[in-house]
């Protein structure tokens, strides 16, 4: 009986760390509102529960989203900080892959009108409380094959324990029931019986707590197995956008002057390359932030896509910094030649990966800006790591080969697709699978849909489209590609706390066996004597101390259980050589010992 209950205790407070959670984000979506946009334009006032697909609804500063959706108008900084756990706030507008919003996040400013893309009950906010409410309901294929194989075991103790009846009637040594049904009891495989769904609710509850969503159980075991992982260059190992790392003077000793004019023109740049170029040029001049003062009288040109250019003039003087060709047509406007040593920089910038950023004042180019796509802190790290588990790292880049093979090498990745398109990626993990291999897919892009539909774990980033999400079978409310590393680890950590206490649980059965049964025939079997290392007092104390171990060890081991057994990277002979020796060999000292301590306690009692 203290078996099972400790047993279901497991579960119970598995399941029990997660409900705080679920009652938090029930509460959200009960009593979020919505305004309804009608076909003459005015707006009514509804709950949440009652918007269906399609619907349009009317977002303004301040109000709570009710329901997950696409921005159809406008633009606004949504705080996602209440489904991500992410305090920055993050810009949502229409079109492209920033058109995705989720119910229970706040615009903090603008004004947008979201169409509804999911019916009561399918919404992400539904999909977390059901992965919480349900996690126990969900079976993956490994724990179906640990089940037959318990199933298994306790076919053959069964088998083993009636077959001792009539072994002993024949051997002239009686042998109650009651004894029998308590051995019985002693070798079932109860331990990783009854922690399997601790172990599994547990490890849903970690994916919870690192702001995964899986959709599929199948998908977090899976990732514990993926071989080869696809990723994207851009947002996922680089930054995204490209930032400003050198500025390179047509003539030696101009560095200083190339530098503030790439300031001034960069004033009014308010893109991500823009504001580098700003942040590098006031480290190279060591100026503050206050420090900055434009001319008097100055006219700023912001940069656009049509005049790729940006920049300044006052008094008689003009800088402007651009593309290559832009600035190339400024210049030869006034008549001015094209020095041969720009075409060099811009050659040999070029061939290195990076974009050139021409800079020239009243019709002379002073030089060039070096735009480089910058890794994401940690990454290297990262894909050092994913090797380290014997996991393969596969770039996948629209750059042409020159860009990407350099960002492949500072990255350290295994290998890298340049010039990719979906159907690209889509054949790429067809091929890989037909090996053999289980490939996961991080992806945030419509385009990204049959690749994700594909992959064998799909992430897809909250933050992306619907396409994308609806196509993945695990979603990132954080929208960081480089946490693909913990989504691993997350899925080899269950499986190694699976294998570690099922190897535990059979060597600790085996052990019980063989401390059990020489007790038990060792007066009708003298010849037992020599496998009798125990020297337990009685075989009715030798049963009674196996139930109570059995009893014990059960509660011992819940917090292994919920906390997971520690993975380091490594390989999987190394890992299978760790569990062997510190769960196969616990497996078999520890009942030995447990037995033999209750064993002195209850004779030493006087309780048999």
């Amino acid at each position: 009986w203290f078996t099972i209950i400790f047993a279901n205790f497991a579960e119970a407070l598995a399941e029990g760390q997660g409900r705080a959670q679920a009652d938090s984000l029930k509460k959200n979506r009960s009593e979020a509102k919505a305004k309804r946009l009608l076909n003459d334009g005015s707006t009514e006032t509804i709950s949440a529960l009652q918007l269906k697909k399609e619907d349009l609804i009317l977002l303004e500063d301040g109000d709570t989203i009710p329901g997950d959706g696409e921005v159809a108008v406008g633009t606004a900084l949504i705080d996602e900080s209440a489904i991500t756990g992410e305090s920055a706030p993050v810009i949502r507008e229409c079109g492209g892959d920033r058109s995705g919003v989720t119910g229970g996040t706040r615009v903090l400013s603008g004004k947008i009108t979201v169409r509804i893309t999911a019916n009561p009950g399918e919404s992400f906010l539904d999909q977390m409380i059901g992965m919480v409410e349900g996690a126990k309901r969900q079976k993956t294929p490994n724990e179906r094959a640990l089940n037959l194989l318990l199933i298994a075991l306790t076919v053959v103790f069964i088998v083993v324990v009636v077959t001792l009846k009539y072994f002993a009637a024949y051997m002239g040594v009686h042998v109650a029931v009651a004894m029998l049904i308590a051995l019985l009891v002693c070798l079932m495989p109860t331990t990783i019986g009854g922690l399997l769904p601790a172990i599994g609710i547990a490890g849903m509850d970690r994916l919870l707590q690192y702001n995964f969503i899986a959709t599929s159980g199948r998908a977090v075991e899976a990732s514990g197995d993926v071989d080869v992982v696809l990723m994207d260059k851009t947002g996922t190992i680089t930054l995204g956008n490209r930032m400003a790392t050198e500025f390179i003077a047509l003539e030696e000793g101009r560095e200083k002057e190339l530098a503030h004019a790439a300031l001034l023109s960069s004033l009014a740049d308010d893109t991500p390359e823009g504001r580098s170029i700003v942040i590098l040029a006031k480290e190279k001049l060591e100026m503050r932030g206050s420090d900055i003062r434009a001319p008097e009288g100055a006219v700023f040109f912001p940069f656009s896509a049509e005049a790729r250019m940006s920049g300044i003039d006052w008094n008689d003087h003009r800088i402007r910094k651009g593309s290559f060709d832009a600035v190339r047509e400024f210049v030869s406007a006034k008549g001015k030649p094209l020095p041969q040593k720009v075409q060099t920089i811009v050659a040999s910038i070029a061939s290195e990966g990076s974009t050139p950023l021409l800079i020239a004042q009243d019709e002379q180019i002073l030089g060039a800006v070096r735009l480089k796509d910058v890794l994401k802190e940690g990454i290297s790290g990262r894909i050092a790591k994913l090797r380290q588990m014997g996991i393969k790292s596969i770039m996948i880049t629209g750059d042409n080969p020159m860009t990407a093979a350099t960002i492949a090498a500072e990255a350290g990745v295994d290998d890298f697709v340049a010039e990719a398109k979906p159907a690209t990626k889509l054949e790429l993990i067809r091929n890989y699978q037909e090996k053999g291999h289980l490939v996961a897919m991080i992806g945030d892009g419509t385009n990204d849909a049959p690749a994700l539909a594909q992959a064998d774990v799909a992430v897809a980033m909250n933050a992306g489209t619907q396409a994308a999400r609806e196509a993945a079978n695990i979603v990132d409310l954080d929208s960081n590609p480089t946490k693909l590393l913990d989504l691993v680890e997350i899925g080899k950590q269950i499986l190694i706390t699976r294998g570690a206490l099922t190897t535990f649980s059979v060597a600790n059965d085996m052990a019980k066996y063989f401390a059990i049964i020489p007790a038990i025939f060792i007066i009708g079997y003298p010849q037992l004597r020599i496998l009798d290392i125990m020297h337990l007092s009685s075989p009715e104390s030798a049963v009674l101390s196996a139930v109570i171990f059995n009893a014990i060890i059960i509660p011992a081991l819940i917090p292994l259980a919920l906390r997971g057994v520690r993975y380091n990277p490594t390989s999987a002979s190394a890992l299978l050589r760790r569990n062997l020796g510190i769960y196969g060999m616990g497996g078999l000292i520890l009942p030995f010992a447990g037995i033999k301590i209750i064993d002195l306690l209850l004779s030493t009692l006087h309780l048999l």
